[in-house]
Parts: structure tokens; C-alpha cells; sequence
């Protein structure tokens, strides 16, 4: 099909837009489509249709440039509507929303040392960017053997751990750090695939706090965080 981009000046706003003659969105999932691990009809049973983290990037990069992003759609196979609006830079700074940078002032997040433990790799690179546009220093790994050490050394907080890993599982490595001197209170996080109820159990059994299942909203990674700046 075709891709359309137009840039133009509305005010204080520079306006971008993204049109295309592509699949489309359902109205259903307009509302949804910029949610962390999203997928929309085609794209969830293709093979390389990704890993519906790009919108979620999108929009939080451009919230903390102070800006908004919406999409629009007539509907499946009738194409797609992606538009920014970003401040301009000559525009009154005391008037353009700032990006949220303590938990005392809005209610996000102190910056933490978070480590993310995932053999696949662009679902841990994409994490890693989505917490250090929250302010976090962030760090990842992708091998079992590889987390312990790497915990370590970076004096993780919070790891995010997912179960299934090469080299050590998950439930192996959340022992082992909770047998560590200096890692007893690092706060374990399971994000994985399995969401049985054997599943938590087992999880908690080998020293997790929380289980998150996959694919796990932002919102929910937000709240386990903001738990944390409490105790």
C-alpha cells in the first residue's frame, strides 16, 4: 500500500501524522492499541508480526516530551491514522506538562537499579527502554547462568525473571539469590508465560514477590514498582 506522512503547525504544537492504506484497526481495539504487548488482528498469528511494545514506546516517549499520540482507523483493511502533537520549542515552558520524576510529586516511581532477566531478546531490550523512560537505570540478560553474577555486580533492587531460561531456570536463579549475602532483599519479579495457579505456587515457593504473566501490561509493572517505594 501506500505510506502518507504530513507535518504542520497548530498553535504551540508541531502536528505529525502517519497514514497508511494498510490492515487497519478494529474501533474495538482503538482504545487498546497503544497497551505494552498489544496485537491487532493479522499481526497475532504471524510468525514475524513482533511483539506489541512499538505503540507503547511510541506513546511514552513522546508523553515525556510533553506531547500526545492517538490513532484512528475506519476499520479493518481501510488503513490507519497515527498523529503526534508535540510542543514547539519556542512555545511558553511553564504551560507544557512535565514528565513525572518522583513518586512524592505525582505518584511515579524513585529511579531504582532494575535488572530484566529474558532469552528473548527484543522483549528484554524493549522492557529495558519502556523502565528507563520511567527514570531507571536498567540492565539485561538473557542466559540463566548469567543473571546471578550480573545481579551482583549492577546491585540490583528489582529483577524481573522469566522462569523458562537456558543455562538456570528461574525458579534456580531466585534461589540463589535469596541465598546470596546482599541479595536477600532484592525484590524478584516472575514475568513469564506460565499463569497457573501451580505456577504462583511454585514461584512463591523459590522466593518470588510478585507473578506477572505474559503479556503483562505496564500499568501492573507500574504498581509493583510504586509498592516497592512504600515499604
Amino acid at each position: 500500500g501506500q505510506i502518507e506522512l504530513r507535518a504542520s503547525r497548530r498553535g504551540a504544537h508541531a502536528v505529525i501524522s502517519v497514514h497508511d492504506t494498510g490492515i487497519g484497526i478494529p474501533q474495538a481495539a482503538l482504545e487498546t492499541v497503544f497497551d505494552m504487548f498489544a496485537q491487532v488482528g493479522e499481526n497475532m498469528s504471524r510468525a514475524a508480526g513482533g511483539l506489541g511494545l512499538g505503540l507503547a514506546l511510541v506513546r511514552r516517549l513522546v508523553e515525556l516530551h510533553g506531547g500526545t499520540v492517538k490513532a484512528e482507523s475506519p476499520g479493518p483493511g481501510l488503513g490507519s491514522t497515527f498523529t503526534i502533537e508535540l510542543p514547539l520549542s519556542d512555545a511558553d515552558a511553564a504551560s507544557l506538562p512535565h514528565a513525572p520524576r518522583s513518586v512524592e510529586a505525582d505518584g511515579a516511581p524513585m529511579p531504582m537499579r532494575i535488572l530484566v532477566v529474558d532469552d528473548n531478546a527484543d522483549a528484554a531490550e524493549s522492557l529495558a527502554i519502556l523502565l528507563g523512560a520511567e527514570g531507571h537505570t536498567v540492565r539485561t540478560c538473557h542466559d540463566g547462568r548469567e543473571a546471578l553474577p550480573a545481579a551482583l555486580e549492577f546491585q540490583a533492587r528489582v529483577v524481573f525473571l522469566d522462569i523458562g531460561l537456558p543455562g538456570m531456570n528461574g525458579y534456580e536463579i531466585a534461589r540463589a539469590l535469596r541465598a546470596t549475602p546482599g541479595m536477600e532483599h532484592v525484590r524478584l519479579i516472575a514475568l513469564t508465560g506460565w499463569g497457573a495457579p501451580s505456577d504462583r505456587i511454585r514461584t512463591r515457593e523459590a522466593g518470588f514477590d510478585d507473578h506477572l504473566t505474559k503479556p503483562a501490561d505496564f500499568a501492573s509493572i507500574q504498581r509493583i514498582l510504586l509498592k516497592l517505594q512504600a515499604l
